[in-house]
């Protein structure tokens, strides 16, 4: 029964290969997961205090091109992240952010059952509905959006021909100028890291 149970692994990791080589004339791969979205413990000072942000998980969404084996374009999006701003402890603000990131993947082992990849691309983040709490309550507060770049990395495992599970990270260049009142109290250096699952379906 052990000698069976080996060939069985055995031609399942020889056969998987094969069949996602047999797709490999549909280069549109759909992703749906969840990520975390995991700010730096210092986010620098607002205002005179040490400011830190929590982290805020969600579902995303991607799309991915392959135009070689090897070589993809990915654009990814998410449903609004909530993140709490604290100054010296205190919950200050409360906001949402958008940070679609669009940017180009290699794989190392293109046609395995698993397979290795980075990547490197550009990030806009989107902050908006700010509102201000705890000390800064009723307080008009304004975070600027971000452009920054955003490198990738991460594994995609063969499921069957067209379906595909992908573990990734990415680290996100992200520096936000925050204003309250209308007066500038210093800049938010993001700098998340940032880990998902997805499942992905090629078409």
């Amino acid at each position: 029964m052990r000698h069976l149970t080996f060939l069985a692994a055995g031609i399942a990791c020889a056969a998987a290969p094969t069949a996602f080589a047999a797709t490999v004339d549909s280069p549109w791969i759909v992703h749906v997961g969840a990520h975390v979205v995991d700010p730096t413990s210092h986010t620098g000072r607002l205002a005179g205090m040490h400011a830190s942000v929590d982290s805020s998980t969600r579902p995303t969404f991607s799309i991915e091109y392959r135009w070689s084996d090897a070589w993809s374009v990915e654009a990814l999006a998410a449903l609004p992240f909530r993140h709490d701003v604290s100054l010296a402890g205190s919950r200050a603000v409360r906001v949402k952010q958008l940070p679609p990131v669009v940017g180009v993947k290699y794989r190392f082992l293109p046609h395995a059952a698993v397979t290795p990849f980075v990547g490197a691309g550009v990030n806009y983040t989107h902050f908006f509905d700010a509102r201000g709490r705890g000390p800064l309550q009723g307080a008009n507060v304004d975070l600027g959006d971000s452009w920054g770049l955003a490198w990738h990395a991460g594994v995609d495992i063969v499921l069957a021909p067209r379906w595909i599970a992908t573990v990734d990270v990415r680290y996100i260049d992200i520096d936000s100028r925050v204003k309250a009142g209308g007066a500038r109290v210093g800049t938010a250096h993001i700098d998340p890291w940032v880990y998902g699952a997805s499942v992905g379906y090629r078409f």
